[in-house]
Order: structure tokens, then C-alpha cells, then sequence
């Protein structure tokens, strides 16, 4: 279930991160303001937490 969360949110910021790139369009900054505010920086960590999260299943043994 977790590790279901983690790539949610590590898929959530692979698509910001293309979209700012591509068309320099970071939904963040546009709906919570960026990381100048409280929730656009939750925003930042959950992705960032997600990523992390995501990490173990680099190493699983199938």
C-alpha cells in the first residue's frame, strides 16, 4: 500500500517536472503558489518523499 502511495506521488512530480520542462509549466507554483507557500512546499516533499519511497523497489529481488 505504501510503496502504491510512493509511486503515486513520485509519478505526480515526474509529470510536473516534464511539464516544466517541456512547457514551463509547473502546476505546483500555478494552484499552491510555489515554494514560496506552506502548500506548495508539502507539494514539493510529498513528491520528493515519494521518489524516495520508490527507491527500495530498485532492489527488490523477484
Amino acid at each position: 500500500m505504501l510503496e502504491k502511495l510512493a509511486l503515486l506521488l513520485a509519478i505526480a512530480g515526474g509529470i510536473n517536472w516534464g511539464l516544466v520542462g517541456l512547457l514551463q509549466l509547473d502546476l505546483v507554483s500555478l494552484y499552491l503558489g510555489g515554494g514560496a507557500t506552506t502548500a506548495g512546499r508539502a507539494a514539493y516533499i510529498l513528491a520528493a518523499m515519494g521518489g524516495i519511497g520508490c527507491l527500495p523497489l530498485l532492489f527488490r529481488k523477484k
